[in-house]
């Protein structure tokens, strides 16, 4: 008898309004260890290197991730540990990538790499692509964003900047550490795994699904909650087209839900 499916998973991407594709999302499932992982990676270096960059980051992450869950996976004391060292892996990839194509190129990759166990959850990331837990009707987002909105947005609360002014900073989307060969400034990996509850939904995004603001994630999460995961993932690209932003980016989205809680 073949096990239920632990998870319900939806992927999609849209290449909004840019001239190319340079987001890539996999994701795989063990249904025999009730475990498995999605990746995000968000490219960056225009159309010789941005796609190239996330392929690699998405590849490298994936021979990782097929490897350790087909030898049966880690223990919890070793899972922060296992999952720094495949996001170090694909900034190694990237680096031999540069070396053997020209360092004169300009690329890099955000990555968010999810891990799947049961009803724990764990992460590791690097740049801006979220990672949000909702549950009980709120939405939060679990991961550091590794850019210069925290810090713009902390000048709202001290008074500094109106809210206006910190939307629409120029240096807003400055990424504070990336994937991109050299070394990696800020790597958020939390010992910590979260703990799921039943009705829980997790979106890994890049950050092209932040054209919508965080109410409206969350309402169309909650409007949702009570359908398969490809009906959220299938709302959220169609608001993002109706809200046609004439500079939205590159939509990559992964809708995660619970099944066997």
């Amino acid at each position: 008898m073949l096990a239920n499916p632990a998870y319900d998973i939806a992927l999609v991407a849209d290449q909004g309004k840019r001239d190319a594709q340079e987001d890539a999302i996999a994701a795989r499932f063990f249904d025999a260890l009730d475990a498995g992982y999605v990746v995000v990676a968000d490219g960056m270096g225009g159309h010789d290197a941005g796609d190239v960059a996330s392929g690699l980051v998405k590849a490298t992450w994936q021979t990782e991730l097929d490897g350790l869950l087909e030898d049966g996976g880690c223990s919890d004391e070793q899972v922060t540990e296992r999952l720094t060292q495949v996001a170090l892996r694909t900034n190694d990839a990237v680096a031999a990538y540069l070396e053997e194509n020209g360092s004169e190129l300009r690329m890099g990759s955000t990555l968010l790499g999810v891990l799947l166990r049961g009803k724990l959850l764990n992460w590791v990331s690097v740049g801006d692509s979220p990672l949000y837990l909702c549950r009980s009707g709120f939405m939060m987002q679990i991961n550091e964003d590794h850019s210069m909105a925290p810090m713009i947005d902390a000048q709202v609360s001290d008074g500094t900047l109106s809210e206006e002014e910190a939307r629409t900073h120029p240096d807003r989307n400055q990424l504070t550490s990336v994937i991109m060969g050299a070394p990696v400034p800020k790597l958020d990996c939390p010992e910590a795994a979260v703990e799921l509850a039943k009705g829980d939904v997790i979106l890994a995004a890049s950050d092209g699904l932040q054209y919508l603001d965080n109410d409206q994630i969350q309402a169309l999460a909650n409007a949702h909650k009570d359908h398969p995961a490809r009906d959220l993932a299938v709302a959220l690209v169609q608001a993002l087209r109706a809200k046609a932003h004439p500079d939205q980016d590159n939509i990559t989205i992964a809708v995660i839900k619970p099944l066997n809680i």
